[in-house]
């Protein structure tokens, strides 16, 4: 048994997925609200890296209604090697090797874990091919700058398995690595 890591991200059309402001805002309508809060409904675990993690930790455990009680109740993994202690429960710090411990935390179960922002820990996720699964939420606009899912150089096939419009037109692209 082995547990399937998904990573969903929200984009803009240049692939920017961290930028100042809230800019995909505007764009997120009831139906895709109501299609994350099912990627969180199906969702085992939560794993982050430490920026991600840091944010998170301060924002959800102050928000009420359904999505904040799933962020807030759900396992969640940090990969860190300077985080020592965790304020938002449950919460489990993943040290050492970021390619080791993940492989080691993918075979520990059977489960969903899903994996938002944490642009850093996909990039090393992403070379190793650890990631099962992206959910890439392509918003139609273009940033122009900022921090971009894939690092410079990476070269993977993935095979689209869904795509869905929203009515604010935004993506999703389903997609899966292709087999070697």
């Amino acid at each position: 048994m082995t547990q399937t890591i998904v990573v969903t991200e929200f984009l803009s059309l240049d692939g920017v997925m961290e930028a100042p402001n809230e800019w995909n805002i505007p764009y997120v309508d009831e139906t895709l609200g109501a299609d994350i809060q099912g990627e969180l409904d199906r969702a085992t675990a939560l794993l982050y890296g430490r920026t991600t993690y840091d944010a998170m930790a301060s924002a959800w455990p102050k928000r009420t209604g359904a999505t904040a009680n799933r962020f807030n109740d759900l396992p969640k993994y940090v990969v860190s090697s300077t985080l020592r202690e965790t304020s938002w429960a449950p919460t489990t710090i993943l040290r050492g090797d970021a390619v080791a411990v993940m492989k080691e935390l993918k075979s520990s179960g059977d489960g969903r874990i899903l994996v938002w922002g944490s642009r850093q820990l996909v990039q090393t996720m992403a070379a190793a091919r650890l990631v099962d699964e992206y959910v890439l939420y392509v918003h139609p606009l273009v940033l122009g700058k900022g921090a971009h899912l894939f690092a410079e150089g990476h070269h993977q096939d993935l095979e689209l398995t869904s795509a869905k419009t929203y009515a604010r037109g935004v993506v999703a692209l389903r997609l899966r690595p292709r087999a070697k």
